[in-house]
């Protein structure tokens, strides 16, 4: 009778472990235990890091490194299935839409600073990008001085817009500043010569660049609005649980061969659905970020020693 009594006391207490554990869940890891499903917000035009293809299907390289971190919730919440459901968002609705828990990650080409964290946090730096423009070569615009009393176009909610009307202001520049809801009408607007330049993410405006019927026909600013600075996935502010499994998600997949080799894929091959290649080799401050993985928002942290 004793044996069975400390057997019973053995399995309540294991039933109590168990029950408090589930319990112990909060944040998203409780939302997707609870739905069995993640949702993911991508972008449509935001290439080569999350865009349509031709089956309009979400892929790029920070949608491969969101599968990463979907396969690690899976394996922390312990679930034999799990699924993955997309949902679109734009530069001005990406943070609210997170926010509001209509998406648990963000995996779009979202820069990680100061301002944004105060709403929501990143993790780990996937890229690093600084802002400049493109324009036709014709039209012979050399630096941002020589934007001076032009209609330049630059993607609602991104810090490139924002750094645009900063520049315009100090420099006195009388810009007229145009909003366009997303990249791709951005990069329209210089194809169609409504305006004489957009104003985005120097990786992005080569994507763009290198998808035209003439690629030759523009140019990419030297002259920079900003210092390079990181790409992270978004995910819910204070969200320490999930935080922690992406981070270490994350991380293992950037420190391993794995994260060079997801690189090449989408930077230095062809890519759907056009093929194009953007041959754009990881400089030494990204394989620094990769070796030390940081959600730091400052641009200094990722500069190699």
């Amino acid at each position: 009778m004793k044996r069975l009594r400390m057997i019973g006391l053995a399995l309540a207490a294991a039933l109590a472990a168990g029950h408090a554990n589930a319990e112990e869940l909060t944040g998203t890891l409780k939302k997707v235990k609870e739905t069995g499903a993640i949702i993911i917000g991508y972008r449509d035009s935001s290439i080569p890091f999350s865009y349509l293809d031709d089956n309009q299907k979400p892929v790029g390289f920070a949608i491969d490194i969101c599968y990463r971190i979907v396969e690690a919730v899976k394996k922390e919440l312990k679930l034999d299935k799990l699924a993955v459901e997309f949902n679109p968002v734009t530069s001005s609705t990406r943070i609210p839409l997170l926010a509001n828990g209509t998406v648990d990650l963000e995996c779009g080409s979202t820069t990680n600073n100061a301002e944004r964290q105060k709403q929501v946090w990143f993790t780990n730096t996937h890229f690093l990008t600084a802002t400049r423009f493109v324009s036709r070569k014709a039209n012979r615009i050399n630096s941002i001085d020589d934007l001076k009393g032009k209609s330049v176009v630059s993607t609602s909610g991104t810090t490139n817009i924002k750094q645009l009307t900063e520049a315009n202001a100090a420099r006195n520049l009388n810009i007229n500043i145009i909003p366009a809801k997303e990249h791709a009408e951005s990069f329209l607007m210089v194809e169609t010569d409504r305006t004489v330049a957009a104003v985005l993410d120097d990786i992005l405006l080569a994507s763009f660049v290198a998808g035209s019927k003439d690629p030759d026909a523009y140019v990419i600013s030297t002259d920079a609005f900003s210092r390079p600075e990181p790409y992270g996935v978004m995910l819910r502010k204070d969200d320490v649980a999930f935080k922690k499994v992406v981070d270490a998600a994350t991380a293992a997949l950037y420190t391993s061969p794995e994260g060079l080799q997801l690189y090449d894929k989408w930077f230095m091959q062809k890519i759907p659905p056009k093929g194009l290649n953007l041959n754009t080799p990881i400089g030494a401050e990204l394989k620094h970020a990769f070796a030390r993985p940081s959600d730091s928002p400052d641009p200094d942290s990722c500069k190699a020693m």
